[in-house]
């Protein structure tokens, strides 16, 4: 069945507008980087001060990737994990609970938008623009986040996905009803909000947070659209008519 062009053909070249969460519409990335310190200091009390703890945690957490995915649950799981690896079954059950306790703490996190936000969403969604929020991470959380953000009620509605590859987003995109080229996704990771989309023939620009996770980092020739700030969308958008 060929693929509509979107309700809005002619008046815009883009239709549907999608909004990564983590780090683009909310902080994230902070408080794992806050709860890893923590971690760190913990496990490193029976480790001798050669071994990378951090390393290790990563390693843990990237072949964990598969069984957990992504969120903060996996991330918790991974830390007990490696915490147990590390050190060879030496850690104390007081530190694991305290690795426990952390991550719940971030669970139990209010949501906290970035500067903007709520204000472009808004001017999104009065321009007519479909809202979409395509994410990665734990189904129930994600959904809890959206719905504490104030910012449901403007999304034609939220996808949780396992992972953002093309595949992914040729099915975003196809449920949607709109061609590739008046699709855009925003997000802060060129590899999983930029490099994919523009792969399919779709837009997609870069709104850089200030701390990326590591998995997130990608190589590219620099020349992927990027904003300072999340406020600049709507007149990036209303550029490419």
């Amino acid at each position: 069945m060929p693929v509509s062009p979107g309700r809005g053909a002619g008046r815009r070249a883009i239709e549907v507008v999608a909004l990564d969460a983590d780090d683009t519409l909310w902080h994230s990335e902070v408080y794992f980087e806050r709860t890893q310190r923590r971690f760190t200091e913990l496990v490193s009390r029976y480790t001798a001060p050669e071994v990378d703890v951090d390393a290790a945690l990563a390693a843990v957490e990237h072949r964990n990737l598969h069984r957990y995915g992504y969120g903060i649950k996996g991330f918790t799981l991974s830390m007990v994990e490696a915490a147990i690896e590390v050190t060879d079954g030496a850690i104390g059950t007081e530190e694991v609970a305290q690795i426990l306790a952390s991550g719940q703490a971030m669970l139990d996190h209010p949501v906290d938008l970035i500067d903007g936000v709520d204000e472009t969403v808004a001017a999104l969604a009065d321009a007519g623009y479909r809202l979409l929020l395509v994410t990665k991470g734990d189904l129930h959380h994600q959904e809890l986040k959206i719905a504490a953000s104030g910012l449901a009620e403007r999304f034609e509605r939220l996808e949780i996905v396992a992972e953002k590859d093309a595949v992914t987003y040729r099915k975003v995109v196809a449920s949607t009803g709109v061609a590739p080229q008046a699709f855009c996704m925003v997000g802060n990771s060129v590899r999983s909000d930029v490099l994919p989309v523009l792969e399919i023939g779709g837009h997609a620009v870069h709104v850089p947070y200030h701390v990326t996770w590591a998995h997130e980092h990608a190589d590219h020739d620099g020349t992927v659209p990027t904003l300072e700030s999340i406020a600049e969308l709507p007149a990036w958008l209303a550029e490419l008519a």
